[in-house]
């Protein structure tokens, strides 16, 4: 595929910061988010911005282990470190952090991080089947709707959540399309590409234009497949980030293709539709995205249905499962994932590993040798 359609999205997050510098100057609020599990919806319809904060490079980490350990998942360290060096511009501009209890260490850094911004935390329930589970999750919702209205000094109503819910919904209609071209063989979008334009969406202060830049991209690539047939890997695990890609970029320097992930950055997500035939928006918010197939929800068959899912839609040979070290709910979970992988008849490769390129010959050679176990 050509470049010039990726191109836009390459380039999304400078142009954003711009457009996010000129709606600050004009009284507009930002709010970061660390988490899938945060809703959009309901910074949107407090008329503010939301933005991701998750940090995906090495550069900031060793700022953050001046406090925190060094064992730690790499994800929470880049992140905490971007904060303290105010070294990230989406951070600097937040008027407003939205953490979440997804895991220890993030819930023991957002307590660090009140020294230098307004935080809130949502109490995530650890599974999402039962009655009081969700009970406790549709507060917290609520709980954060009041909190959205108090700190940025504006009212929610329920019409703009329903006006917000639709167009994010729109939003990820969209990513799917995406995605799910690459069902195709071979593949309209390389690993790397997806990777780009789904993580762009992160940092877009107008999800009306970003729906346009998608429909756009969607009309440009709706065409024949062309290229070399190559071993197909699908990439589940932890979220991956730009700066963060060298699982994707050496699996795809070797010949494969990752044709799809099914990570928060990836698919997660994109199944996630609200139920319009309930009344209070709040309730239809939590039931969504109580959905979602996170790991730090136990059990988690979801997440296994998922992948099974995806192995058969997108004809996959192989997968590549990547753990960020000490991200323990992810680790212990590939037991489940290897063997489901393994009674498909495909092999399975269990990564973990950080943000650093100290393994990266190391992660060459074991894909290699997964690549190799492919049926020709």
């Amino acid at each position: 595929m050509s470049n010039q359609y990726i191109a836009p999205f390459s380039n999304a997050r400078d142009i954003n910061l711009m457009q996010i510098k000129a709606a600050k100057a004009s009284g507009r609020k930002v709010v970061g988010i660390y988490c899938a599990y945060c809703p959009q919806e309901l910074i949107l319809a407090a008329g503010a911005i939301p933005v991701s904060l998750c940090g995906t490079r090495e550069e900031p980490i060793p700022a953050a282990e001046v406090l925190l350990p060094r064992n730690l998942c790499p994800l929470i360290k880049s992140s905490f470190g971007f904060a303290v060096t105010d070294t990230c511009p989406f951070f600097h501009f937040s008027d407003l952090v939205i953490g979440e209890t997804t895991c220890d260490g993030k819930r023991k850094m957002f307590e660090l991080m009140h020294e230098l911004k307004p935080v809130h935390v949502m109490q995530l329930p650890h599974n999402n089947v039962s009655p009081a589970a969700f009970d406790l999750w549709a507060d917290e919702l609520r709980r954060l709707r009041l909190r959205l209205e108090e700190e940025l000094n504006t009212r929610i109503t329920d019409e703009s959540l329903w006006q917000a819910m639709e167009l994010v919904g729109q939003e990820r209609k969209f990513i799917k399309a995406m995605f799910d071209l690459n069902q195709a063989d071979p593949p309209l979008f390389t690993g790397l590409e997806l990777l780009t334009v789904s993580w762009s969406r992160n940092f877009s202060s107008d999800k009306g234009g970003l729906i346009g830049q998608l429909q756009q991209l969607l009309e440009n690539v709706r065409e024949k497949p062309t290229g070399t047939p190559a071993p197909r890997v699908l990439l589940t695990g932890c979220p991956v980030g730009l700066g963060s890609e060298k699982v994707i970029t050496v699996t795809e320097d070797l010949g494969a293709h990752i044709v799809a992930m099914e990570n928060c950055s990836g698919y997660k997500t994109v199944d996630l539709q609200y139920d319009n035939t309930i009344d209070d928006p709040i309730i239809a918010l939590a039931q969504m995205y109580l959905g979602i197939p996170c790991s730090c929800m136990s059990p988690n068959p979801q997440r296994l249905e998922l992948i099974e899912r995806m192995i058969a839609d997108f004809k996959v040979d192989a997968v590549i499962d990547l753990t960020w070290q000490a991200c323990h709910t992810y680790n212990i979970e590939s037991y489940h994932v290897g063997k489901l992988v393994k009674e498909k008849g495909l092999p399975y490769l269990h990564l973990e590993s950080d943000y650093s390129n100290s393994d990266k010959e190391n992660i060459k050679v074991r894909v290699q040798a997964m690549l190799e176990m492919i049926e020709k």
